[in-house]
């Protein structure tokens, strides 16, 4: 910690200033996690809102965590023409982290936040922290959840480009609302997230794509060549990787392939989310063979489809035929 901030710290304590030791606090679980002591950041900020919630109701949220909130959402880039957001901030709390992966995977993700939390020690070297990153792989195999999860674990705020406001057929439009989103996300650290985002960066090679596409596709290489956050993440995420420019991939510092769950990450998804209501006897083998070729997104449905008939026929205990029933509905689909 600064020594500068322990002082202002110990300041307010001995004074009794309540919302300078909120705000400091605050400060200080914040400087850990920048620093990718996110475990002892997530303690610390436990340890807070539990003394906030044993204050009055009126002390219950400091006004300067109000202020500073609608401060960040006033301050997000928003399209010229129509003042619609460019992107969305995703609060902490609701962002997802608990990944399944294969084993060569799950490094691949580890040694994104490694690098991440020792960036400085590799910039002292003369080396720079993965930073661009490129998930591709099937529709629902954990894409957006690897984004949230490197958020999640960096400690850095997410920011989703939403690629409906940003796409204009006004000529040169989108161009320039590309332009100013990643101006934003080079202002403040950030994980900057591109879901989908062959739409913008399709092959200039398709003889069916106008000439503003590809335009477009010229933009988002130059960028991504000047893209030099100083402690920021930018993470993009593509179901279509065959359709995406040739020129698109070296662009980034990682290729990652999030695969489609193998038989043992099938179990383990059904039995973590169904931890929270009783299972009866159930042949594991046979409801993972049924499975086979299933996403981690259909694995999560077919358990919670299964626990919602066992509540809603009064049993509160998941069998054999609820996994069945709920894995033969989504394969109508």
């Amino acid at each position: 910690m600064k020594a500068e901030l322990l002082k202002r710290l110990f300041k307010a304590i001995a004074t009794s200033d309540t919302e300078a030791i909120d705000k400091l606090t605050y400060l200080v679980i914040e400087e850990e996690r920048s620093k990718g002591h996110t475990l002892l950041a997530d303690q610390l900020e436990n340890i807070q809102k539990k003394s906030q919630k044993e204050k009055p109701a009126s002390n219950s949220k400091p006004a300067y965590l109000v202020s500073e909130n609608l401060q960040a959402l006033s301050e997000l880039p928003t399209s010229k023409r129509f003042n619609l957001p460019l992107v969305t901030l995703l609060p902490r709390e609701k962002l997802r982290h608990h990944m399944v992966l294969p084993d060569a995977v799950e490094k691949r993700f580890q040694r994104i936040e490694r690098e991440y939390a020792a960036r400085d020690r590799l910039a002292h070297h003369g080396l720079r922290y993965r930073q661009k990153i490129l998930l591709y792989g099937s529709p629902g195999c954990g894409k957006t959840l690897g984004a949230e999860r490197l958020a999640w674990n960096t400690g850095l705020p997410l920011l989703k480009v939403r690629f409906d406001a940003m796409v204009s057929s006004f000529l040169g439009e989108t161009a320039s609302n590309l332009r100013l989103v990643f101006d934003k996300a080079s202002e403040e650290p950030c994980l900057l997230f591109l879901d989908e985002c062959d739409s913008i960066a399709k092959s200039r090679e398709d003889t069916q794509e106008v000439g503003e596409i590809k335009r477009v596709v010229n933009t988002f290489l130059q960028i991504l060549d000047e893209y030099e956050s100083s402690s920021g993440l930018l993470v993009a995420a593509t179901n279509l990787n065959k359709s995406l420019d040739t020129a698109l991939w070296r662009r980034f510092d990682d290729l990652i392939e999030v695969p489609l769950p193998g038989e043992q990450e099938l179990e383990f998804i059904l039995k973590q989310t169904l931890s929270a209501i009783e299972v009866g006897s159930i042949n594991w083998s046979r409801i993972i063979k049924q499975m086979s070729g299933f996403s981690a997104a259909q694995a999560v449905r077919v358990a919670q489809d299964a626990a919602k008939r066992a509540i809603l026929e009064r049993e509160e205990l998941v069998i054999q035929e609820h996994l069945e029933e709920a894995i033969e509905e989504i394969k109508i689909y």
